[in-house]
């Protein structure tokens, strides 16, 4: 369940491989050896016979079950400052389906012996990284056996989610409310695209509700939108500007030409090294066929050829032909604020060298002056802040690889513990040192 639709996920979105995972197949080995181990001592009436517990005075140890010993576990995350909690319900999902034991071949299912506690998709946790301090994510009460293969894959998928969602939410916090286009598919296996597409998608939806904005989701591949309905879109490929012979406004036609009108046309104009040239000669291109099929009566087809933008991606070794050198990497390589500076300066005044008619030169300035600058390559949320603090005319921000970053501030590591077990039906604490059972008043019982 997400907060924003008050709708929790089921396995008709994660399609659980439930056989494997039952059987510890996604599990570190030392989380089955231990589900295994409980089992037997369970059957075999095992006691404690040691003598250094840590049970309050007064209860015997010798009398409790420790094989089908009952425990409060709380899973959290100890990212410091703000962790956008995703990966919730699949992780509820894996306690629902696989949660049990088997007898034989056969699986018993006891999830409905659970008592599940868990905040939705969506929430915001704080830590200042003291483990003593954090918020629980999700709290589960019941037979430990029975669900302990699940901290694997359940820490996996909540690490793996909210590092994704918090990492594009600092980075729309950088870029002020600008859009920002969901970019790092190709950094990593397929297999991640669906939770990494949701994540990206809840961090968006976080973003409007905290600081007042409408921004819209823009996934690369369809995966990324699986779990929630959205579906990629894209441009121009710099292997496509190889298929026209290194000429990018014939490429941005053709694509102009072919490609349903709903999907923006933003030219990808770093191919030659010459952003500023190719950026006008697009818009030009673009603008002389809307012209003349406008001309030509014909302004559903004219719509095809409205260039929504450019995209700059010059590569962090080069210097673009249109920057004049200063000598330092950081002014004069790859995307930087002068090059963006450039291009716009060169757009909103290319009209103005056009032959056109005098009923066609506001219209042509109107159409240079809407072409949005879209830029990638590099692109972090320092990057995008040293952009934002000085101006730069940047009207999109297109983010790959460091939406995966996972180190200092970044790492968002999920933790379980065992913080208390049930004695004579009442739930005494036992944590290890440096833990202990917390609360988060946005967790909910779940069942």
């Amino acid at each position: 369940m997400s907060i924003f639709d008050q709708k929790r996920l089921t396995n008709a979105t994660f399609k659980l491989d439930i056989e494997r995972m039952r059987k510890g197949w996604y599990t570190d080995k030392y989380f089955s050896n231990i589900a295994y181990m409980l089992e037997v001592l369970a059957q075999s009436n095992y006691a404690y016979h040691g003598n250094d517990h840590r049970l309050p005075p007064g209860i015997d140890p010798t009398q409790i079950d420790a094989g089908d010993l009952e425990v409060e576990m709380q899973w959290f995350t100890r990212r410091q400052g703000k962790t956008l909690v995703v990966g919730v319900d699949k992780a509820l999902t894996m306690l629902r389906h696989c949660t049990g034991y088997f007898e034989g071949d056969t699986f018993v299912d006891t999830a409905d012996r659970l008592q599940v506690w868990a905040v939705q998709d969506g929430a915001m946790v704080h830590s200042d990284g003291n483990p003593l301090h954090v918020n629980p994510v999700i709290r589960v009460r019941g037979r430990y056996r029975d669900f302990a293969i699940l901290e694997t894959p359940t820490l996996g998928i909540l690490t793996r989610a909210s590092r994704v969602a918090s990492n594009v939410y600092d980075a729309l916090v950088a870029a002020r409310g600008k859009p920002m286009l969901f970019f790092p598919a190709r950094f990593d296996i397929h297999e991640v695209q669906a939770a990494d597409g949701y994540a990206y998608q809840i961090a968006v939806q976080r973003y409007n509700l905290d600081h007042a904005q409408t921004l819209g989701p823009f996934v690369s591949t369809d995966a990324q939108g699986d779990w929630w309905g959205g579906a990629g879109g894209g441009t121009v490929a710099h292997a496509a500007i190889a298929c026209f012979f290194g000429d990018t406004s014939e490429a941005t036609l053709a694509f102009a030409k072919v490609i349903p009108v709903t999907i923006p046309r933003i030219a990808l104009v770093d191919f030659n090294n010459d952003c500023i040239n190719d950026s006008v000669a697009v818009c030009q291109a673009m603008f002389g066929k809307y012209r003349s099929l406008m001309e030509a009566g014909e302004t559903d087809e004219a719509q095809r050829y409205i260039l929504y933008g450019v995209r700059l991606d010059t590569s962090g070794s080069l210097r673009d032909k249109g920057v004049p050198p200063l000598g330092d990497p950081a002014l004069d390589l790859g995307v930087n604020p002068r090059l963006v500076f450039l291009v716009r300066q060169a757009l909103d005044a290319a009209w103005q060298k056009w032959d056109l008619p005098l009923e066609w030169r506001e219209r042509a300035r109107q159409f240079c002056q809407a072409v949005k600058i879209v830029v990638s390559g590099g692109f972090n949320p320092e990057k995008i802040s040293r952009f934002e603090r000085l101006d730069v005319p940047v009207d999109i921000y297109a983010v790959g690889s460091a939406l995966f970053d996972n180190h200092a501030a970044t790492v968002t590591d999920y933790t379980a513990d065992v913080v208390r077990i049930k004695v004579n039906n009442q739930w005494v604490d036992l944590a290890k040192v440096g833990r202990k059972a917390l609360d988060n008043p946005e967790m909910e019982r779940i069942w």
